[in-house]
């Protein structure tokens, strides 16, 4: 499902086998995903771990809540339910990152974080290829003052990975990188 996204991702434009809107929001978290990978490409296990203060995540950290992130509103949005203890367990210190993210997540290999980026997202996009639109901007109750709907969800996706790309960034050039 990715390759087929990958085609031109400087347009914003309908994708065969998405509905209109829907490849509008697909074709931008390609683009994002795909700045992502340029900002990470070449990074050692060293550069992926590597936290500039006791409070600081790593490079790595941040990828693997990439694709936790996307995991938990997989469950959130297409099957319409919270995540079980249970479900949350294996994504737990890269949800939350802090402290059980700097214990639990390091000593892995760049291919490691991309391929689990990828494939969480091949699952989200097979996922999204099976909704339409009307599902998209329906409207979801979180709580009395705050609703919301599918599309800024999973808007919130696209801008959490691009905020962390920043941090990325930041990292790197505090690396001399």
């Amino acid at each position: 499902m990715n390759d087929i996204i990958i085609k031109n991702p400087f347009c914003i434009e309908e994708i065969h086998g998405f509905t209109p809107a829907i490849s509008h929001l697909v074709k931008m978290m390609n683009y994002a995903r795909i700045t992502t990978i340029k900002s990470v490409e070449g990074l050692t296990v060293d550069e992926l771990d590597y936290q500039f203060s006791d409070i600081s995540n790593s490079i790595g950290a941040l990828l693997a809540h990439m694709a936790a992130v996307d995991r938990w509103f997989q469950v959130f949005t297409f099957e319409g339910r919270m995540m079980t203890e249970e479900e949350m367990e294996p994504i737990k210190a890269a949800m939350d990152l802090g402290r059980l993210g700097r214990e639990k997540i390091k000593g892995n290999t760049l291919k490691h974080y991309l391929d689990e980026l990828k494939r969480v997202r091949s699952i989200t996009f097979t996922e999204l290829s099976k909704r339409d639109d009307e599902w998209l901007l329906k409207s979801i109750e979180h709580s009395e003052d705050y609703r919301a709907n599918y599309y800024f969800e999973w808007f919130h996706v696209l801008e959490d990975e691009v905020n962390h790309r920043g941090q990325i960034r930041i990292i790197r050039k505090m690396q001399g990188r």
